[in-house]
């Protein structure tokens, strides 16, 4: 059975995605591998085991072009409404609450926020299949 271990996405500036990701979802620097072209740094918390890898490619200076393939990334939280509040009064632009229903069940709570590279997560209240 294989098991899902980490995603990665490619960014521009290391200090920059790491420190929002380290503040809006406290993941934290796990490893750096620094190599001739390129360093990965893998950031972690202690509520999983998965791990998002950020590619900083030595050199580049343009944003990466994200395409019309990705969709994004999602994350479960204990409390959605606290970390949105607090995630805006950051400065950090997430966008409006949503309570996504299908009829009269609520399936999800989320929001929508973009890294400093515009790749879009997903912030799901914590629940149902969503832990």
């Amino acid at each position: 059975m294989a098991k899902m271990i980490h995603s990665m996405i490619r960014v521009l500036d290391e200090a920059r995605s790491v420190d929002f990701y380290s503040r809006a979802f406290g993941l934290n620097v796990a490893d750096r591998l620094d190599f001739d072209g390129f360093t990965l740094i893998y950031l972690s918390n202690a509520d999983s085991t998965f791990e998002l890898e950020l590619t900083v490619n030595k050199g580049r200076s343009e944003p990466y072009d994200l395409g019309d393939g990705y969709g994004h990334l999602a994350v479960s939280v204990a409390d959605v409404d606290t970390l949105h509040a607090r995630l805006e009064g950051e400065g950090l632009g997430p966008r409006k609450l949503v309570d996504f229903r299908n009829g009269d069940t609520l399936v999800a709570r989320f929001f929508f926020i973009a890294d400093p590279d515009g790749y879009q997560i997903e912030v799901i209240q914590r629940g149902g299949r969503f832990l």
